[in-house]
């Protein structure tokens, strides 16, 4: 979990990745904090083929806190979404892969007040534009 802001904290994290049927990826997170405060994440992301070299991304990502952590502008329940699609084209033997993309994230409940309290905001758009490197 990233604290950009904010005091300094220390998770222990217990994690599950793998294949879920119809060729999704899942990985699912549960962090709980040296102040006691725990929280998951769920990450799914499919890839559907075009050709044996374009592809095209899709994912949604989802927070969820079990209690409330002002300190770093945190509500209690589902803090945010996350959806985002990403076109690569595979490269070098499929070592290298360039791509760009779009992602949309938004905020929810006391975690969207907060963010609008420091001067944020709960919805954001986002381009994304990089590069997959197997080796």
């Amino acid at each position: 979990m990233d604290t950009p802001e904010g005091p300094d904290r220390v998770h222990g994290v217990a994690g599950l990745t793998g294949l879920a049927p119809y060729w999704v990826e899942v990985d699912t997170n549960l962090y709980v904090s040296d102040e006691g405060d725990a929280s998951a994440d769920f990450e799914a992301e499919y890839e559907l083929l075009f050709t044996n070299y374009w592809i095209l991304s899709a994912s949604f990502e989802t927070l969820v806190a079990f209690s409330e952590d002002r300190e770093i502008g945190v509500g209690s329940r589902l803090n945010s979404t996350e959806v985002g699609l990403r076109l690569s084209y595979e490269l070098i033997d499929r070592a290298f892969s360039p791509y760009v993309g779009v992602v949309h994230e938004r905020k929810y409940g006391d975690t969207a007040d907060f963010a609008e309290a420091d001067g944020g905001g709960a919805e954001a758009w986002f381009a994304v534009i990089g590069a997959r490197i197997m080796f």
